[in-house]
């Protein structure tokens, strides 16, 4: 029964959730945010958000971790914060010997609600609907909720041969 740490990667804002995963049966056992303050230099940010996260996977131990990819904003300077937050989250996980699995966000919509293009509130209710009595700790921590079940999904259908 593997223990999942989906993570939605921000520079500001760092969602996660941890799932545990029984073949085909999803249970919730935690999630939250991690944050860095928008007043200190990238650096210390990137630096902060790489404790926090050694500090979680030290806390809860996951066997797998999944990561939602970088979709690109109209802002350039807000699509390069995301990918370098992105990437410490992908080192830090790494470096803990832990697989991650990276998936688009349109996959992960499909996986949790049935279609690519679904609203965010909609992926929000179907994720409080599959890990029911969860207190979701908001919208980033519920996104990276859908990643963790994403991957659950991916990896039990690896197991039964399916592509």
């Amino acid at each position: 029964m593997p223990r999942i740490l989906g993570l939605d990667p921000g520079l500001g804002t760092t969602g996660w959730g941890l799932i545990q995963a029984d073949g085909n049966r999803l249970s919730h056992v935690a999630n939250g945010q991690l944050k860095t303050n928008a007043s200190e230099s990238l650096p210390k940010r990137l630096s902060h958000l790489a404790s926090q996260l050694e500090a979680l996977l030290a806390d809860h131990a996951p066997e797998a971790a999944a990561v939602e990819e970088v979709f690109v904003n109209k802002n350039p300077q807000s699509t390069l914060k995301l990918g370098q937050a992105r990437g410490v989250v992908l080192m830090v996980a790494a470096r803990a010997g832990i697989e991650v699995g990276e998936y688009a966000a349109r996959l992960v919509k499909k996986a949790v609600v049935g279609t690519g293009n679904a609203e965010k509130a909609q992926v929000h209710a179907m994720v409080q609907r599959l890990l029911p009595g969860a207190q979701i700790a908001g919208p980033d921590a519920a996104d990276a909720l859908a990643v963790a079940i994403t991957h659950a999904h991916h990896l039990a259908s690896s197991r039964r041969g399916v592509a």
